[in-house]
């Protein structure tokens, strides 16, 4: 069990990544953002993740907006029958859309680089610990539900950080959680 949750822990370190050449997204409006949001896709050159993409199922985040700018996010992972949750807080860096936090973890970067809301965001995150580091996107929707056409267009990007097709991993559904327990099996 200790193992699973180190393991889950890197994994969200190496999710939470940015990489400093990605604009965040113009005129960021963290009230609309604000919610819940599924991974239905995401892209890493982080070991642990790589390790893991095949057994990956979308996971689901929410996001919230504190008075002083700064972002919280409650991410909860389907492990085995359970699910995992996670808890961070990141502090506003500069403009608005861009978040950091440091730990004992190391250093961790996100940006949120574009989303229209409603439907999807691409999410960038830059994680550095021990002289490590590691670049993430990941594509993130209202529902769980994702068109060719915007797979596409996340397919097209993840290159221009120096990511590959073959550190992709496309998440099916992993079902709702009861009481952030147990998956609702009815």
């Amino acid at each position: 069990m200790k193992a699973a949750q180190s393991s889950l822990a890197l994994v969200l370190l190496c999710l939470l990544r940015v990489q400093a050449e990605l604009p965040v997204q113009p005129g960021f409006d963290p009230e609309k953002f604000a919610g819940t949001w599924h991974i239905v896709a995401a892209v890493s050159d982080c070991p642990v993740f790589l390790s893991m993409k095949d057994k990956m199922k979308s996971s689901t985040s929410i996001f919230s907006f504190l008075p002083d700018g700064n972002m919280a996010m409650k991410a909860i992972f389907p492990v085995a029958d359970e699910c995992k949750k996670v808890e961070m807080h990141l502090q506003q860096k500069g403009q608005v859309g861009h978040y950091i936090t440091t730990g004992e973890e190391g250093k961790r970067d996100l940006r949120v680089i574009e989303t229209d809301y409603e439907h999807y965001a691409i999410v960038s995150s830059a994680a550095e610990s021990d002289k490590k580091s590691s670049t993430t996107l990941q594509l993130y929707m209202r529902g769980h539900d994702v068109s060719p056409q915007l797979l596409k267009k996340f397919k097209e990007l993840y290159p221009t950080v120096g990511l590959t097709d073959d550190m992709l991993a496309i998440m099916p559904k992993s079902g709702e959680w009861q009481h952030g327990q147990q998956r609702d099996r009815t």
